[in-house]
């Protein structure tokens, strides 16, 4: 294991991060094939970096954290909003069943392809579109993490999901959010706050700034 990696997963351990699963993805699915060139170096430190376009790449911690939260199992059919440049995804396709996930981005959309392409996974499909109205094609999910912020709960979001199935998103204002887990169960919300976090904002006509 390369040495930056270990120490990276060290760090992780030492956040609370704690699901095995999660850990595994995240040692086999590579950070270094989804940052811009010039920033490999920084792959593995534990911060997020640009991709361009006035996006990034999440911090390690945060991504690690959001996707411990979302509970995912290997039976999971996952919908994932803000693709980025597909390191995230490519986690989620590592641990669940299938992934669908919506980049608003054209240049990003092809882009994770691409990087997608270099991890092998082969249930990952990814969408050049408004990510706020969600996949109803391919609905209802078990799970549904949006990765960037919203300006409010994207309840048209939790109509995808399934009965007991789980949303995790970050939701407030431009300069911060708190990250909710929303949990669906016989057609009625549970919310938890589990603290405060800066994303960039949605990409969105409804749920973005």
């Amino acid at each position: 294991m390369d040495f930056k990696l270990k120490l990276l997963l060290d760090e992780l351990r030492s956040q609370n991060i704690k699901d095995k699963n999660v850990l595994k993805a995240i040692e086999e699915i590579k950070r270094d094939l989804f940052v811009p060139k010039n920033l490999k170096e920084e792959a593995y430190e534990n911060h997020p970096l640009s991709i361009g376009h006035n996006q990034t790449i999440s911090q390690p911690y945060t991504t690690a954290f959001m996707l411990q939260i979302l509970e995912l199992k290997y039976t999971d059919k996952v919908l994932e909003i803000g693709t980025g440049s597909g390191w995230s995804t490519s986690l989620i396709g590592y641990i669940a069943e299938k992934v669908y996930s919506i980049e608003t981005i054209p240049e990003l959309t092809k882009l994770a392809k691409s990087n997608i392409e270099k991890t092998k996974l082969k249930n990952i499909q990814i969408f050049n579109q408004d990510g706020s109205k969600g996949l109803s094609k391919y609905s209802p999910y078990d799970k549904i993490i949006v990765n960037a912020a919203c300006s409010q709960v994207p309840y048209n979001l939790i109509k995808q999901l399934k009965d007991n199935g789980i949303l995790v998103c970050p939701v407030g204002n431009l300069y911060e959010q708190r990250m909710l887990r929303l949990i669906k169960t016989k057609n009625k919300i549970r919310q938890e706050d589990l603290g405060g976090f800066v994303f960039v904002p949605l990409v969105s006509d409804e749920y973005g700034f």
